[in-house]
């Protein structure tokens, strides 16, 4: 993705932002064990983890190509 390259600060203040509460917020439902808004609060971590590693990933992705009809003109 062209966006993320040229961007390059604003992904790494995102990522390390989204890592941050990420893990933050694990460890606060690490010791709320046995309630349920401590699994809630594990899960939106998680999630924000997940989503760490899709931005760090996001400028090494190939470019998806465009579908062609059976005539080999672009759709």
């Amino acid at each position: 993705m062209k966006f993320w390259k040229d961007h390059a600060a604003l992904r790494a203040v995102l990522m390390l932002a989204f890592f941050i509460a990420g893990i933050v917020l694990l460890i606060i439902g690490w010791r709320m064990t046995g309630e349920l808004a401590g699994l809630g609060l594990m899960l939106v971590g998680v999630i924000l983890l997940v989503t760490t590693f899709m931005l760090y990933n996001k400028p090494f992705e190939t470019p998806k190509e465009t579908q062609k009809d059976a005539g080999g003109k672009s759709l």
